[in-house]
Order: structure tokens, then sequence, then C-alpha cells
């Protein structure tokens, strides 16, 4: 054990794996998304492909940054480093930079509804946060360093 870390608890060891299979899986997205386009989550409405279609060129590189920090954060967590907050902290800005642009300057919520946008898009920002969180209370707790 390094100087100055501390034994960091099994459940922050649980939390840090899910964490990473967490950011896993919105690489997989994110590159699902870059391979196929509109179609990545299943079959896409004429809406769905327009959408897409019209999405600025920087869209998905900052998409790709928020899930690829968010991935390395939690991973950094694993190795107890404390790069996770940081990391966390850019894959948030990410996340919010996505989403804002998306509901600010498109009509997918008129179009599609609140209901069905907006749940897991406060999923990913809530994840975010907590990934922030939870790295700042293991770097003063010493579990990380």
């Amino acid at each position: 054990m390094m100087a100055g870390r501390r034994r960091a608890p099994v459940w922050f060891k649980l939390v840090a794996v899910l964490l990473t299979a967490w950011g896993m899986l919105g690489c997989y997205a994110c590159l699902m998304q870059f391979l196929h386009g509109a179609e990545a989550m299943g079959p896409a409405t004429d809406y769905d492909r327009a959408l897409y279609a019209a999405l600025p060129i920087w869209y998905n590189s900052v998409y790709a940054v928020a899930v690829v920090t968010g991935f390395l954060g939690g991973l950094c967590l694993i190795v107890r480093s404390a790069m996770a907050r940081p990391l966390f902290v850019i894959s948030l800005v990410a996340v919010i930079v996505q989403f804002g642009w998306l509901f600010a300057t498109t009509d997918i919520i008129a179009h599609k509804g609140a209901g069905v946008v907006l749940p897991f898009p406060i999923l990913i920002v809530l994840i975010a946060a907590f990934g922030i969180w939870l790295s700042g209370r293991a770097l003063r707790r010493g579990w990380i360093g």
C-alpha cells in the first residue's frame, strides 16, 4: 500500500467496478452509433434518421469524450488513482454539452415527449455526478491518491 492511502471498503471497490462497467456500456453504445448511425439502438424512424443526419460534426466527438472519460474515471477508481475525479468532471461537462445542445436546438422533446426523451439523459447526468462525488469522497478518505 502506498503512503497516504488507506484501505478502501469493499462497497467502494464494487461501485468502482459498476461505474467502469457503465462506462464500458457507454463506449459500446457510442461505437455502435458511429458504426450504425440512427439505427444503432434498433429500427429508426424517419425523424431519427433526419435528426442524426443534422447533428453537427463535433457532436459525436463530444459523445466520445463523455463516455471514454467516464470509463477511464471508473478504471482510475479501481486502480485507486486521483485522476478519477477530473475524468468524471470532464465526462459530466461533455454530457451536459451533448444533451444541452440536443434539447436546446432540436424539437426532439416536442416530437417524442419529455417522458420518453428525458429519463435516460437524467440518469446519465446523475451517474456522472455520482462519479464526481464518489471520487471526491474517496480522495478525502485516502482510498485513492
